[in-house]
């Protein structure tokens, strides 16, 4: 039963999916122009689970400085942090996607001047070599204010915040790992867990053998390893995967 359930979720995504592809390809322009901004709302909240973003955003302020973190965002939340913190940019953690939540971000972020980035990065997968170049690389070359976002603020947000702290502020990965933390929403038990046990391998080796995490990262680490050697816990993944439907 618990199978055929999933089976019919799967299908219903896919089908959704090519409603939304048929939509925006095939539709007469007055027709995008008048009903498309509706369509992509009613996606947000009910497709991607917007709705329960408008109670909670999981906005926080990463430790003083000028950047935020969040789960993904609609654009009245774009609009007040453009008016109130004066975000110049806004990073994409999903990557671009087909919804009416990334539509409506990307639409937003036009209308208040914001630099709109797109840089994927994965929840349940320990992060590539390159992943952690490219993100070294982000925080160096946007504009601040910057706020960053996942769908729900927790995992891909964490990670990321935990990066920014040690690139472009130097806290050291023993303090700046308190941004993966059931506070925002992480479940270290879970599949997720795999981006603490990333960076707690780090902290082992230097402990025995310190070194700077980048060079760790590029002479010592190996993604498939950490990959394979990682357990997770089944009630936790079905928490994360069942009921808060994370991605």
């Amino acid at each position: 039963m618990a199978k055929i359930g999933k089976t019919a979720r799967t299908v219903l995504k896919h089908a959704g999916l090519r409603t939304r592809l048929a939509m925006m390809t095939y539709s007469p322009d007055w027709l995008k122009s008048s009903l498309g901004p509706v369509l992509s709302f009613g996606d947000m909240l009910f497709i991607d689970h917007g709705v329960f973003r408008m109670f909670y955003l999981n906005l926080h302020r990463i430790a003083d400085s000028d950047v935020w973190r969040s789960a993904q965002p609609a654009p009245h939340h774009i609009a007040r942090m453009a008016r109130k913190e004066g975000i110049r940019t806004i990073v994409n953690l999903r990557g671009e996607r087909m919804c009416g939540s990334y539509w409506l971000e990307e639409a937003a972020c036009r209308k208040h001047g914001i630099a709109f980035e797109n840089y994927q990065v994965r929840s349940r997968a320990a992060p590539s070599v390159a992943e952690l170049r490219g993100a070294r690389d982000l925080f160096q070359r946007v504009e601040y204010p910057m706020w960053m976002h996942c769908k729900s603020g927790a995992d891909r947000a964490g990670l990321m915040s935990v990066l920014y702290l040690h690139v472009h502020k130097g806290v050291p990965i023993e303090e700046a790992v308190q941004q993966l933390s059931l506070k925002y929403g992480h479940i270290r038990q879970a599949d997720t867990g795999v981006l603490d046990y990333f960076f707690e391998r780090y902290m082992a080796y230097n402990k025995e053998t310190p070194i700077e995490f980048f060079d760790w990262v590029e002479t010592v680490y190996d993604d498939t390893e950490v990959r394979d050697t990682f357990r997770a816990q089944g009630w936790a993944n079905r928490i994360v995967n069942t009921i808060l439907r994370r991605e």
